[in-house]
């Protein structure tokens, strides 16, 4: 097995009975764990030669491991044959999740793996984790006259250095201390009666997120995209507060995007760095870009990249 990258110095090189927890770390552990998991799965895996290219910026909450997990699975399906092929994408999402939970180390959900293997062009994707089901919620950004900008603040972060892994027992406590099996099943009164103050705004953030989702699904349905930006805003102020996931850097793409016209921005990905999304009208996008640029330099903050993205379509085969 050998596992190189443009963006790597160094290849990493192993044998298929050697990929699992444990035995392979850094950035070709997301690789790596993908072969693992799918010969797990029952996948007759060999060896095989991974070169990895991307244009994802690393570190930037833009889902760089869950792009090159999703990639590395539909690649491998498609060499192995039809019978490989056809197998169910939530199998692979499944073997995502298990490549970045016990190979890599990072004890996330399985959102981004989703997304990335399901998601249809022009369309945002709503996941339910508790059945497993999703639909396709069609955006018509260009009809609304609306583009997604995503501001990459340039500050790295991590999944593995413990914020995520804290966040995510916190929230386990509360499920706990509340009786319940998932935060989904808890109603914000009863967070409220939670005795811990840092468990109980983590609880509050993740309740109140859900509906969120539920109201941001519906204002896009009914081409409502003035509460859709309401709706990111509340998101954004809950990350910072109370689930006390944003940084300065971030903060201020929000405040200023919005003062420059944006109908909305939050903060995207796994926080403590990182990105933020922003609903632009087309014709404020070269001054949102500004604005943030003038707000990062006052600041003394790191030159922010900013990228016009599209929602578009999940993993697939590119015929050469």
């Amino acid at each position: 097995m050998r596992i190189t990258s443009l963006q790597a110095p160094e290849p990493w090189e192993g044998t298929v009975d050697r990929l699992g927890p444990g035995e392979v770390s850094g950035w070709a552990a997301y690789a790596a764990g993908v072969l693992w998991a799918l010969r797990e799965a029952g996948h007759d895996v060999p060896g095989v030669d991974v070169f990895v290219h991307g244009t994802v910026p690393l570190g930037a909450g833009l889902s760089s491991s869950a792009a090159l997990e999703c990639s590395v699975a539909v690649a491998l399906v498609d060499l192995l044959g039809p019978d490989a092929t056809a197998a169910d994408r939530h199998g692979l999402v499944a073997a995502c999740m298990r490549a970045e939970t016990e190979v890599a180390g990072a004890p996330t959900g399985g959102m981004d793996q989703t997304v990335a293997l399901m998601a249809e062009a022009g369309a945002a994707l709503l996941i339910d984790f508790e059945d497993h089901t999703t639909r396709q919620v069609p955006l018509a950004l260009e009809v609304a006259g609306l583009a997604l900008l995503v501001t990459d603040t340039r500050v790295s972060h991590a999944l593995v250095d413990g914020g995520y892994a804290a966040r995510r027992k916190d929230c386990e406590d509360a499920a706990t201390g509340l009786g319940v099996p998932s935060l989904r099943h808890a109603s914000l009164a009863a967070v409220e009666g939670l005795d811990d103050e840092r468990i109980r705004r983590r609880a509050r953030h993740v309740v109140s997120e859900i509906e969120r989702v539920r109201a941001t699904t519906a204002a896009i349905d009914a081409g409502d995209w003035r509460e859709v930006g309401r709706q990111f805003l509340d998101s954004h102020v809950s990350m910072r507060d109370d689930f006390e996931i944003s940084c300065p850097e971030l903060d201020t793409v929000v405040q200023t995007a919005v003062e420059a016209g944006a109908v909305g921005a939050r903060m995207t990905g796994g926080g403590f760095g990182g990105s933020a999304v922003s609903l632009v009208p087309e014709e404020r996008v070269e001054a949102v870009v500004r604005a943030v640029d003038t707000a990062f330099v006052a600041a003394g903050f790191r030159a922010p990249q900013h990228l016009l993205v599209e929602p578009s379509a999940g993993a697939g085969i590119v015929q050469q």
